[in-house]
């Protein structure tokens, strides 16, 4: 996402989950291979942190990894040691730009994703539960692992890997459908997800501020074959009239099944008018940073929309109904669902999903 305007550069952090045999490994190895030049660190499985260059070789890990111990991360280690492995792959030297925690096949997901949220790290933000799903074993997975129902009720995005050897692809999409709480549902083989859903594929340097999406679509011949972008869909909202706070907050509470994340700024005019706020949501979890405007530039709202099955046009309907109305006038209890969502550092950060 971009970064927030008070100049602190978050790098978010994605929990990749999924039984054995599912295709996150695979996934991983995708994502370095596509990523646009963006730098990925990642912790895997029952190795310790390491630095990947995204355009380096996925297999060539050598002696940079560090043994965890028993292959569990929320087994192996605790919250302060995670952050220890954080903190080093999120230091500015690295030039990171996205962090991977690629579990192991019997790590429990909402362990993990808890012990990011309760990262004391402040160069780090939730980047979302990504649950991977292996459809030609799906129904075998649930007898012998009942709680696979429960990680997809907790994921952020749910990846449908290996339709194509499942007999019966569309009731097994349906199934992982109706099991999930909102979360956006991808159909994929040889587990091909475009990056772009999950982070955005710029380096740090070039991303500051960046709000377009048209390099979606300039991919090259072979990859635009893939049709790795037709799995979901954007929408991109901008107006120089205000939001409504109070408005936002409704539309954002009541964010629909499929939409899996939310960037950019927002203006809210009078309601304070010394700050614009960068705002990053991921699934369910939601994060304001307030931030002087920066010298010169036109207030406005900028923001990006990404899901799968979403419904653009009636999203942007609902966006440009949360526009204040003239004249735009303070009401100095409206910001107080948006600062909910402003971290305090002094508040438990594992309280900060939405």
């Amino acid at each position: 996402m971009s970064q927030p305007s008070h100049g602190l550069r978050q790098i978010p952090v994605v929990v990749l989950a999924g039984f054995l045999g599912s295709g996150k490994t695979t996934l991983l190895n995708h994502l370095l291979h596509r990523s646009g030049g963006s730098r990925i660190a990642a912790i895997v499985n029952d190795f310790g942190a390491i630095e990947i260059d995204a355009m380096a070789v996925a297999g060539a890990l050598g002696d940079s990894t560090v043994s965890l111990g028993n292959g569990c991360l929320c087994c192996a280690v605790d919250v302060s040691e995670l952050d220890g492995y954080l903190a080093r792959l999120a230091a500015p030297s690295t030039g990171t730009d996205v962090i991977v925690i690629e579990a192991s096949g019997l790590a429990e997901p909402q362990e993990l994703v808890r012990m990011v949220l309760a990262s004391e790290h402040p160069g780090i933000v939730y980047g979302g539960l990504v649950e991977v799903v292996d459809a030609a074993e799906f129904d075998r997975t649930r007898l012998q692992h009942p709680s696979v129902d429960r990680h997809l009720a907790l994921a952020d995005l749910v990846v449908v890997n290996k339709l194509d050897r499942a007999d019966d692809a569309e009731r097994v999409l349906g199934l992982v459908r109706s099991l999930v709480d909102r979360a956006a549902v991808v159909p994929a083989t040889y587990s091909r997800v475009d990056p772009e859903f999950l982070f955005d594929c710029r380096p740090s340097e070039e991303r500051v501020g960046q709000l377009s999406f048209d390099d979606l679509h300039e991919h090259g011949e072979h990859e635009h074959a893939e049709h790795l972008h037709a799995a979901y869909d954007t929408l991109s909202f901008s107006s120089e009239t205000p939001m409504d706070p109070r408005r936002l907050m409704r539309f954002l509470d009541s964010r629909p099944e499929g939409l899996y994340r939310i960037k950019g700024y927002v203006d809210f005019g009078a309601h304070d008018a010394r700050n614009r706020y960068a705002v990053h949501a991921v699934g369910r979890f939601l994060r304001f940073y307030p931030g002087p405007w920066p010298s010169g530039e036109t207030r406005r709202t900028q923001l990006v929309l990404i899901g799968s099955g979403i419904d653009t046009a009636a999203l942007g309907k609902e966006l440009e109904g949360c526009l204040s109305a003239p004249p735009h006038t303070a009401d100095e209890h409206s910001m107080w669902g948006v600062l909910r969502y402003v971290r305090d550092p002094d508040a438990d950060p594992a309280q900060s999903p939405a």
